[in-house]
């Protein structure tokens, strides 16, 4: 059952009427609050096609986020997350170091990369959809963020841990990624299309009084 999937109850009927109400899953409910995410069990990473032939897979070790989850109503839930360009990681330095300059990034000028979310629903079961702005290069365009549920938990600390998993796919160029080289053999050393992947696990934060 999803984070934030309701039953309905066939005892609960209205007394003149059909309609049934709908009762919301306590221990669903009780998953509602604030979350930070936690970098060091989670990842942000990349998939782009090189040279028309291969995948080149990469992450971004440094970044920071926050969720509130509401378990009775997804819309109502929200995302943030903020992710610190120069900390790209794809195992070559002079690849790395050529994300972070000019012709990429430019992460002396735009350090971070952000998304802000705007609005949240389910999909069924387990799966949701999260819409927002992302931000990278100075450029904010709209982004939708498929998602899937992946449970919660206690751990040995006593931290209320949440965990979700998704991705999404852009166009580089929608936010002025636009460096390219070309092949002799035809096509460009760099795809457009970038997929960006979400391993998220996140610990509820204290109740404010």
């Amino acid at each position: 059952m999803g984070i934030f999937s309701r039953k309905s109850s066939t005892a609960a009927t209205a007394t003149r009427g059909t309609t049934a109400v709908l009762d919301v899953d306590p221990a669903l409910a009780a998953l509602t609050g604030d979350y930070a995410i936690d970098p060091a069990h989670s990842s942000i990473g990349f998939t782009v096609r090189h040279a028309m032939v291969t995948n080149v897979k990469g992450s971004f070790a440094e970044h920071e986020g926050s969720l509130h989850l509401d378990g009775t109503d997804p819309s109502r839930s929200t995302a943030s997350i903020d992710v610190k360009i120069e900390s790209v990681d794809t195992g070559i330095k002079d690849r790395d170091a050529h994300l972070r300059g000019d012709d990429f990034f430019d992460a002396a000028a735009f350090p971070l990369m952000a998304f802000r979310s705007t609005g949240a629903e389910q999909l069924g079961g387990d799966r949701y959809r999260i819409t927002g702005d992302l931000t990278i290069k100075g450029v904010t365009r709209p982004l939708a963020i498929d998602l899937e549920f992946n449970g919660s938990a206690t751990d040995v600390y006593g931290n209320e841990r949440v965990g979700f998993e998704g991705s999404a796919e852009i166009l580089r160029s929608d936010w002025g990624l636009t460096w390219n080289a070309a092949l002799e053999t035809g096509g460009v050393m760099v795809s457009d299309k970038v997929k960006l992947t979400f391993d998220i696990s996140a610990v509820k934060t204290a109740a404010q009084a």
